[in-house]
């Protein structure tokens, strides 16, 4: 039994982040856990690397690759692809995380069922190739397919997992080590050479899966490592019907494409060997694609360890053994087995360009003529020929299907159709024995008249009697604005817009003192330049509506107490309208502000009235007439009237105490300010 050690980073929290929950798998690059992302409050795969990786002198250099590849897969979308979501470093350690995939992976499956049928193995195959197709468009190279990373979720829907660790650490290794990191079962021969890979080294990986759902095995086993690379680098895979006669030379003409030694035999991308899969699909007997093949002998398929957490997205799974106190232990590798580690799906360190002839070889010997003994230079059989001749082989029938169905009665898609005129394309298909159908479409970037795509696309593989879709461009696609839109409410003039398919920017409120709220001012475009109603503009410059804010808020000035000219100017300058009346006052000067309405401080908007209440001084009241009367009683009199009474005496005397001068003169209605001074003369 292999030694087991609790595992440390179970409870731990990562980058202050990510809550590791348990471990649920261990690999030869990684080991992966289930974790919780407390910031966002979801479930997710965290993918931790090996420490050594990113140790001694190719540490940062694997950490530099490792996160630009992730960042690369981080751009994938598609939905057979497992989500990246984030990467870094939380000391020494290099983590990524990933979308958590609730349920099991194929090689479970493959565990419990032992082997799949024919119609299931093409689907998986067909599921697995699109999800990688959209890798490969985008430049991206997968290098580690295999069983444990196409993963299953609780609908049954395929998701490919595990993008750029494989380059990340082998484009380090091989450099400095001379040395590649991978499941030996799945390896291409090119990539176990001379460490090169291309879409194509997928292809090969893709190949060795189908062989392995199919039959129940993959064609090329061995005791060690270097044995089964020996058998990748130097041996064809033995035809699918050797192992089950009723397996026709179509699925058969597929492994073998798929599989081929040399990376020119094989499809160019993921995109077509999925179109080479459907097409054998299609030229299937639907009674043989309910078939399974028996496993193998000695093989028994058994329900997947309980002990494996269902849930995952990683390279590599090693059913973890729980410890005693349920926490996740660490199995030792070096203890397994080639057998056991190529169950589990381990990756393998092995030596680029060193795969000699082994001293044993071991597993099922080859078919004849297919093969079975190492290649030459001198005499190297096509995977091609291979198919041909035992397409021959099975009959006039089978020779039909290659050429009508099978991999025979497809081409390439010649290259120089985007960027070249209708008619040169038209011309380039023509010479490849090819139809042209025409769509026209609107194109930001590409010329009128000439081809922005193509479907399928050039390099894509296409029957030799169909035909391919021409995307040709009209140029950039011109709109025309509408008028009346200055003018109308915001409402109005943006239906108008989107009516006519224009973009719309964000509109811009301004304030007017004259313009209503909510009715266009202006039209134009981000940087300001007026757009002229009716004129024509490209369909992708936004329209900016500048609308009106109505009249902008002010705070009302304090003017109590100011004289009357200078409160009206602060008023007006606020934008606000003065109404101006007047009353007497016995308190405020004639012509300074009693009151105001608003008050100072109110919120007000410019246009808004303020009421402002000027003095006119003390109101006049009737001078009573004091001529004659005793200088008491005018006294008297003129204070009873509110009037202050100064009294003089001019002739230095007074015998008689009588009024005989008043300033102003009383009588006959005669007024005075309320308040002002009466002068009496007292004789």
């Amino acid at each position: 039994m292999a030694t087991v050690t609790t595992d440390p980073l179970v409870g731990r929290l990562v980058d202050g982040r990510y809550e590791v929950v348990s471990r649920i798998a261990r690999g030869g690059m990684a080991t992966v856990y289930r974790a919780v992302d407390r910031r966002l409050d979801r479930d997710v795969a965290l993918k931790i690397m090996h420490p050594h990786l990113a140790e001694g002198a190719t540490g940062a250099d694997f950490v530099s690759r490792f996160r630009r590849e992730a960042r690369s897969a981080a751009r994938l979308t598609h939905p057979g692809l497992v989500a990246v979501y984030d990467q870094g470093l939380d000391g020494e350690t290099s983590y990524l995380t990933m979308e958590f995939v609730a349920g099991s992976n194929l090689r479970r499956l493959l565990l419990t069922e032992g082997t799949l049928s024919l119609g299931r193995t093409l689907d998986v195959l067909s599921e697995v190739l699109d999800a990688l197709a959209a890798a490969h468009r985008a430049g991206l190279v997968h290098r580690d397919v295999k069983p444990e990373n196409v993963l299953l979720d609780t609908d049954g829907r395929l998701k490919v997992t595990d993008f750029g660790l494989a380059r990340a650490v082998n484009d380090v290794t091989s450099t400095t080590t001379g040395t590649i990191l991978g499941t030996v079962a799945y390896l291409s021969p090119e990539l176990i050479a001379t460490g090169a890979c291309d879409a194509r080294t997928d292809v090969y990986a893709v190949g060795m899966l189908a062989y392995e759902m199919l039959l129940g095995s993959v064609p090329h086993t061995g005791s060690t490592p270097i044995q089964v690379a020996f058998q990748h680098v130097n041996n064809d895979v033995p035809p699918a019907s050797d192992a089950a006669p009723w397996i026709g030379p179509e699925v058969d003409g597929l492994l073998c494409a798929l599989a081929a030694r040399d990376p020119a035999d094989r499809p160019a991308d993921a995109a077509a060997a999925l179109a080479l899969v459907r097409s054998v699909r299609a030229a299937l007997d639907p009674a043989d694609l309910e078939r399974r093949v028996d496993p193998p002998a000695g093989t028994h398929p058994t329900e997947a360890s309980a002990e494996a957490p269902a849930g995952r997205a990683a390279t590599g799974a090693v059913a973890p053994v729980r410890a005693a106190d349920g926490t996740a232990p660490t199995a030792t590798l070096a203890a397994l087995s080639l057998h056991e580690r190529e169950a589990a799906g381990l990756t393998e360190p092995l030596a680029v360009g060193h795969v000699v002839t082994p001293t044993t070889l071991t597993g099922p010997p080859a078919a004849a003529g297919t093969g079975g003994r190492p290649r030459t230079g001198r005499a190297r059989p096509l995977v091609w020929t291979l198919v041909v001749l035992l397409v021959l082989a099975a009959g006039g029938g089978a020779a039909a299907w290659w050429f009508t169905s099978g991999p025979g009665a497809f081409t390439t898609v010649p290259d120089g159709l985007a960027g070249a005129s209708q008619a040169e394309a038209r011309g380039v298909l023509d010479e490849a024995g090819l139809d042209a159908s025409v769509e026209e479409r609107y194109d930001d970037t590409v010329p009128a008249g000439a081809v922005v795509s193509s479907d399928p696309s050039s390099g894509d593989a296409v029957r030799k009697d169909g035909s391919v879709q021409l995307v040709v461009s009209r140029g950039v696609r011109m709109l025309t604005v509408p008028t009346g839109l200055v003018g109308a409410t915001q409402d109005d003039a943006t239906s108008a817009l989107q009516s006519a398919d224009l973009t719309l920017g964000e509109p811009i409120p301004e304030h007017h003192d004259e313009v209503p709220a909510g009715q266009v001012m202006a039209v134009t475009d981000p940087e300001g330049g007026t757009i002229e109603e009716g004129s024509t503009i490209r369909h992708d410059v936004p329209v900016v509506l500048t609308v009106s804010a109505g009249p902008a808020p002010v705070v009302v000035p304090q003017v109590t107490g100011a004289e009357r000219d200078a409160a009206v100017r602060t008023l007006e300058d606020e934008g606000l309208v003065v109404e101006v009346t007047e009353e007497y006052s016995e308190t405020v000067p004639a012509g300074t502000v009693v009151r105001q309405d608003p008050e100072e401080g109110s919120d007000v908007v410019r246009t808004d009235t303020v009421a402002v209440v000027v003095s006119l001084g003390p109101p006049l009241v009737e001078v009573p007439n004091t001529y004659g009367r005793n200088a008491e009683d005018a006294e008297k009199a003129l204070t009873d009237a509110g009037f202050a009474v100064e009294v003089r005496h001019p002739q230095g005397i007074t015998p008689l105490n009588i009024v005989y001068a008043q300033d102003p003169p009383g009588g006959d209605g005669r007024t005075a300010p309320k308040g002002s001074t009466i002068v009496i003369n007292v004789f």
